[in-house]
């Protein structure tokens, strides 16, 4: 496996070191001496994000659970009101907070890109990302935080500081500044101090690892009342398929597999995704911001499936592990429930309803329906990535050696 070189740049971090409340620098040339945060970039890959049996995923989830906070801005763009909070170790995490009960669901007269963001759905959607071998969701984990302690004492961010006050009922609450829902209207209230968020590991800085978005071809129209290309052409992704990167190598297959996650977990807004430059096109793609999924139960939107339906193409390893989660030992929903009471704020209340478990088995069933209806009438729908990852292994064996 080809691991990422991000350059280091200690000087930054030495400056920083001299302000008041951070750590002292005492990281040598052994990795061992790093924060989890630091290995959590170095251990990054062209194939993806973490490795599954890295021991460090379990340190960087207890340390943004655990660390003392810093400090707290507004982290800019987007369209919700989200954190940027920094530690004393020079680590840093991305917080969406608690807006409405874990039990909501978003209302069916509501259109996609109005919806609320879910602090839940961020911890789960790292969750069944990670169950589905993907491991292209930077760690998210779950925190209850004091409103008052850890952002209204902290915060220098004036757009943050001047939108504070005491509700009606004694909470305090505080609203931002945003495209959505930061207004007196809307705001993230503590009960009354106490908030529950969720924090999600930062990437390396774009400075060290710049990244490149793409426009999904299945984006949707954003509009009340237009249709996407993909929408009124069943045979959209004939054009998509001689369109580069998806004309070649993983691509397409790729952004099969977040079309499969985001329709297990109802997510329609997926506008854009990323990739890092350092490693072309041969590589992974982000499953950044997952705050719309999990919206709803009680249906399902067949449409997310859009670029498997038509194109009728999935990989193998993709395909072998659908079949797994769908097996009664090994079913999705035993295994979702098992992994997010690992998350601490499993200790209040479930992350995920019994109807969202229940719902990511029906919506499971519907995938692998697709393919099925796929292999009826197509005899190349799955792209063999097994051979691929035999040969690395034989390499690493050999190298070894």
């Amino acid at each position: 496996c080809e691991h990422s070189r991000f350059s280091l740049e200690r000087a930054k971090v030495q400056s920083a070191s001299k302000e008041e409340g951070y750590d002292d620098m005492d990281w040598t040339s052994d990795v061992e001496t790093y924060p989890p945060w630091l290995r959590f970039h170095l251990g990054i890959s062209r194939w993806e994000l973490y490795n599954r049996k890295d021991p460090n995923l379990a340190q960087l989830t207890h340390y943004l659970a655990t660390q003392r906070i810093l400090g707290a801005v507004q982290k800019t763009g987007g369209t919700q009101l989200k954190l940027l909070i920094s530690f004393p170790n020079h680590g840093q995490a991305l917080l969406k907070p608690m807006k409405q009960s874990r039990d909501t669901e978003t209302d069916v007269n509501l259109f996609y890109f109005s919806d609320f963001e879910r602090h839940n759905a961020e911890i789960s959607a790292f969750h069944l990302d990670r169950l589905l071998g993907f491991n292209r969701i930077p760690p998210v984990v779950g925190r209850l935080m004091n409103v008052t302690a850890d952002i209204r004492e902290k915060t220098t961010d004036h757009k943050v500081s001047r939108t504070f006050f005491t509700s009606p009922a004694g909470n305090v609450c505080f609203y931002g500044q945003c495209e959505y829902y930061c207004s007196t209207e809307h705001p993230v209230c503590g009960r009354p101090h106490l908030l529950e968020v969720s924090l999600a590991a930062i990437l390396p800085d774009l400075s060290l690892a710049p990244r490149r978005s793409w426009r999904s071809p299945w984006r949707r129209s954003y509009s009340r009342t237009k249709l996407a290309q993909w929408e009124k052409n069943p045979n959209y992704c004939d054009s998509v398929k001689q369109t580069p990167p998806y004309s070649q190598g993983t691509r397409l297959v790729d952004l099969i597999d977040m079309a499969v996650l985001d329709f297990l977990m109802s997510n329609m807004d997926r506008h854009h995704y990323e990739t890092f430059e350092k490693f072309g096109n041969e590589t992974f793609l982000l499953h950044l911001d997952n705050g719309r999924a999990f919206g709803r139960h009680s249906q399902d939107e067949p449409s997310i499936l859009a670029p498997l339906q038509q194109c009728c193409r999935i990989r193998r390893s993709t395909l072998l592990r659908l079949r797994l989660l769908a097996l009664p030992d090994f079913r999705l929903s035993d295994v979702m429930r098992e992994s997010l009471a690992q998350d601490p704020l499993a200790d209040a209340a479930p992350l995920l309803s019994e109807a969202h478990l229940s719902a990511l088995d029906r919506r499971l069933a519907a995938v692998l329906q697709v393919v099925h209806t796929c292999q009826e009438k197509h005899t190349d729908v799955i792209h063999d990535d097994l051979d691929r990852y035999d040969q690395d292994s034989l390499t690493d064996r050999n190298t070894k050696q």
